[in-house]
């Protein structure tokens, strides 16, 4: 099983906008496109979405471009990395694409993997973060912690500049 887990694109602080309401800034539009063409170049697909309910993260998935079943869940938005292993366990598909955002995304990135990705920035998981991590499980349901094996990381920023 492969677990897509991605951290919103940057968003726009600069509206007096309510949190969940906030949009992506110019950015973090052009970081999301970016991020699914990386996902298609590199064949990492989802074919099961589970995506925080906020503005910021519904306008990342849309400029991903992906096409595979969504599953809105509003106990993402801001979760706690337990409250987002819960959910994660209920997933479905072989590929599992999760949208979430920070303190909760990066902890339980850290938690999930048995070694860390040797990248500066996988501990502070800025914007746009995604983690590829493959599990030898057969069910969401049997996912654990320290049991995954990173695949890739990649922030936009490293990606706009190639």
């Amino acid at each position: 099983m492969r677990l897509i887990l991605m951290r919103h694109a940057k968003s726009d602080w600069s509206l007096d906008a309510d949190d969940h309401a906030r949009p992506l800034n110019a950015r973090g539009e052009a970081s999301a496109r970016i991020l699914g063409d990386w996902l298609r170049a590199e064949s990492y697909l989802p074919d099961d979405v589970l995506c925080s309910t906020s503005c910021r993260t519904r306008q990342t998935l849309t400029l991903l471009k992906l096409s595979a079943p969504v599953r809105f869940e509003r106990d993402l938005y801001h979760a706690s990395p337990d409250t987002l292993l819960n959910v994660l366990r209920s997933g479905t598909g072989r590929s599992l694409l999760v949208i979430g955002h920070n303190p909760g995304i990066a902890s339980l990135a850290n938690t999930l993997v048995n070694i860390r990705p040797a990248h500066v920035r996988f501990r502070d998981y800025p914007t746009g973060a995604t983690l590829i991590v493959d599990f030898d499980i057969s069910d969401w349901s049997q996912l654990s912690p320290g049991t995954g094996n990173a695949r890739d990381f990649v922030i936009p920023r490293e990606l706009m500049s190639v």
